[in-house]
């Protein structure tokens, strides 16, 4: 019946052979992740099927990926990565999910099974297996990974290098040195055709005698000069190798008398008022049996330099303000409240914490030392010594602070930028040492140079039309301390920054005699971490710039600058819904225990006056010249948490289309608006014969446009874009995993959130 050959099928399948390839058919093709790596950046260790946390309460949100560690950051890749946030700064330098080594504050491994955690350093070993990494960067940023999926040994050698990398053996090692040498080198043949002066860096960086000799002439010091006895650092190496005197001190006498100066930091000149004051810091005579001969042919130098030849006043910063250690147990304090701690129940509480911090009140004490010396300096027209110890911390705040209120050009972006150069750069602040790049010594570690950036901020928050810059860019400006690639930050003092790239320039084959701003740039060239458009959230739209345009009772006027010799004459206070006065200083500077100044609504005569509080009722009692002095208010009430800056990535405290950031949307689209009515009116054509006169078409260029926000068309909503939040430009996503709680009022959203790991729990409880 059945015979040997087999019989024909009688049903044919049309249907593709869907068993053939199981695998390629359910299984998704795998994404290769590869990391974006800079000239010089190489992968040291990673690990696959990572989950960046970010939400506390659910995992869907979570991303998987791979966690990277290179020699210069940690960075996560997103297998499927979200759409591009609108809101967010697009740095060129690092990605969304990238953190730098050098911002890593503390790395924390965690063993939930075993419920173990463990802080670790260089070279330290690990007997667990982590489940969990956590990091706590410096610019308050706190990124959490899961391992749940990832192979145990591959995860453990991840954390290690992190571990390692972070803490760098040498200075050199800090990847800066790497980069910038593969930097120079690829782009040299860029340079060599048709480049310009220091690649076109505006900033003055004061390494030049022509520098310092262009800030003496553009505030009037005739009576002093430049000095060159510090050349390769002779004298001192934390001053720069010029150095400005008066004109009466001869260099023989500065080399004598710099031996008795702790440092061997002679006084260095900062500024000199329009009515012939002068401001200058300076080290403490380390020798008592010289000191008083020393200061009395200092002090007669000063006075000689004075038109009037007045008196020097001297403020000794040591015994009237916070020392390091304070300022850095405030700022712990703060973070932890800010960052790390549970929200308090109501405002109140959580308002009451942040003034127990103490960091309010530091910010206060020296902005109102600050104006004490402005006092002297503008109200009695008298030259003052800023006297420090090592004149390399504390003078370096005040000194910023004092030029910040009496000099409108420091209140520009370039003129900031050039302030920050002198007064911190080349005066020798130890960023090295203060930021503890290296993690050696954590008790030398102190803010001072955030602290200065919070009191810039106050000012700006009371004067906004006053400053060209944006809080963005001070905020940007911090964080660029983390980044390792810039000479500005990298360094003790001025001998060690030319030490170290004089034997960067050698070990690299660059040709002697190179600019070190080319081979090694400062931070202040901005097209290196940002685009042309990200740069224009720096730029303020409320800006009353030297001959800016107003319109005043029907007129328009310019502002400029008046050349009188007294400011106060001039200048003036708050609007009219602002007029509460601060108590001026008495002769002799108060200590801290008067920092809160008293509020006087009706800026009447008050019995028993003192010079200085009439100099302040004064002030404060007239309208305000935004190109003119300006006085902080001290009461706590205008002293303010800078939040862009403490809550940034804190999600609760994220106000979805709220925050000061609203108006600043509005602000500079009319700006744009009034921008491209001006090029288009400059652009007007004139009529031709029997015709109407009709404007050329168009304004100025978008890629020449100041405002990062353009423009709007009647058909643009009247509300502000979804994308922005009290945290623009940057977002809160993946960061602090706490409860998300949403809503605007700050009562609403300061409660009962919970974090998973606190870093004093950490200090006090490791493996």
């Amino acid at each position: 019946m059945f015979s040997g050959k087999p019989m024909k099928p009688t049903f044919k399948c049309y249907l593709p052979p869907v068993q053939t390839d199981v695998k390629k058919t359910i299984e998704p093709p795998i994404k290769k992740l590869e990391p974006k790596l800079l000239p010089g950046e190489i992968v040291v260790n990673e690990v696959n099927f990572v989950r960046k946390c970010i939400s506390a309460e659910s995992s869907q949100d979570d991303l998987w990926g791979k966690l990277i560690c290179t020699n210069f950051k940690v960075s996560f890749i997103p297998q499927d990565a979200p759409p591009k946030q609108k809101s967010q700064l697009s740095h060129l330098l690092l990605g969304a999910h990238d953190i730098p080594l050098t911002c890593l504050e503390q790395v924390v491994t965690v063993n939930d099974t075993k419920g173990k955690k463990k802080v670790l350093g260089s070279n330290q070993k690990l007997k667990f297996n982590p489940t969990e990494l956590i990091l706590y960067c410096k610019d308050l940023r706190i990124i959490r990974f899961c391992f749940d999926e990832a192979g145990p040994e591959s995860a453990k050698k991840v954390c290690l290098a992190i571990a390692h990398y972070s803490h760098p053996a040498d200075l050199h090692l800090l990847f800066g040195f790497e980069y910038q040498g593969r930097r120079y080198h690829e782009s040299k043949e860029g340079r060599v055709n048709g480049s310009t002066p220091r690649g076109g860096l505006q900033t003055p960086i004061f390494d030049r005698s022509s520098d310092w000799d262009r800030e003496i002439k553009r505030t009037g010091a005739s009576e002093w000069r430049v000095c060159s006895i510090n050349e390769n650092y002779d004298i001192s190496p934390s001053l720069p190798e010029q150095i400005v005197v008066p004109v009466s001190l001869a260099d023989q006498d500065l080399k004598l008398y710099s031996s008795f100066f702790t440092g061997n930091r002679i006084p260095l000149w900062c500024w000199n008022h329009p009515g012939g004051s002068a401001l200058v810091r300076m080290a403490s005579i380390s020798d008592p049996l010289q000191q008083k001969k020393i200061e009395q042919r200092v002090f007669t130098a000063i006075t000689k330099s004075h038109p009037q030849r007045s008196d020097v006043f001297r403020s000794d910063l040591d015994k009237c303000l916070p020392n390091i250690q304070d300022i850095q147990s405030a700022f712990v304090k703060v973070r932890q409240i800010c960052v790390i701690d549970p929200f308090e129940e109501s405002e109140e509480r959580w308002l009451s914490s942040i003034e127990n911090t103490r960091w309010l009140e530091h910010v206060r004490a020296f902005l109102k030392h600050s104006a004490e010396i402005v006092y002297h300096l503008d109200g009695k027209n008298a030259s003052v010594i800023l006297q420090e110890e090592e004149d390399r911390d504390l003078n370096c705040v005040v000194s910023s602070l004092v030029q910040l209120m009496l000099d409108p050009h420091y209140r520009s972006l370039i003129g900031f930028q050039s302030l920050v150069q002198k007064e911190w750069v080349k005066a020798g602040h130890r960023f090295l040492d203060r930021c503890n790049h290296l993690k050696k010594n954590y008790k030398e570690e102190s803010p001072l140079f955030i602290l200065f950036l919070d009191c810039v901020w106050q000012m700006m928050n009371q004067y906004p039309a006053a400053f060209e810059f944006t809080e963005t860019y001070l905020t940007v400006l911090s964080d660029s301390m983390w980044i390792p690639l810039f000479s500005t930050f990298l360094f003790n003092s001025p001998k060690q920054r030319a030490q170290h790239l004089m034997d960067f320039a050698k070990n690299k084959a660059i040709p002697p005699g190179e600019d070190q701003v080319v081979y090694f740039p400062p931070v202040w060239d901005w097209s290196q971490q940002f685009s042309t458009k990200d740069q224009t959230l720096f730029n303020n739209p409320m800006y009353i710039g030297k001959g800016a345009a107003c319109v005043q009772n029907g007129e328009v006027k310019t502002f400029k600058r008046t050349k009188q010799k007294n400011y106060s004459s001039t200048l003036r206070g708050t609007s009219a819904s602002m007029r509460n006065g601060v108590k001026g200083a008495d002769e002799t500077l108060p200590r801290r225990g008067s920092l809160v100044s008293e509020l006087k609504p009706d800026f009447s005569p008050v019995k028993d006056e003192s010079p200085s509080e009439r100099f302040f009722r004064d002030w404060f009692s007239r309208p305000a010249d935004q190109q003119g002095l300006l006085i902080p208010l001290l009461i706590p009430s205008h002293v303010a948490l800078w939040r862009l800056f403490f809550l940034r990535w804190v999600p609760e405290a994220c106000i979805p289309k709220g925050g000061p950031v609203t108006a600043y949307h509005k602000l500079s689209q009319l700006v744009d608006e009034i921008d491209i009515l001006q090029s288009q009116l400059r652009q007007y054509k004139g009529p031709s014969p029997g015709s109407m006169p009709l404007p050329s078409p168009g304004g100025p260029l978008s890629d020449q446009r100041r405002m990062y926000f353009k423009a709007s068309s009647p058909n643009d909503p009247p509300t502000p874009p979804d994308f922005l939040t009290s945290s623009f430009p940057f977002t809160p996503m993946g960061n602090l995993c706490r409860r998300s709680i949403h809503g605007t009022p700050i009562s609403k959203f300061l409660n009962g959130a919970r974090i998973w790991l606190s870093t004093e729990t950490l200090a006090n409880d490791t493996v």
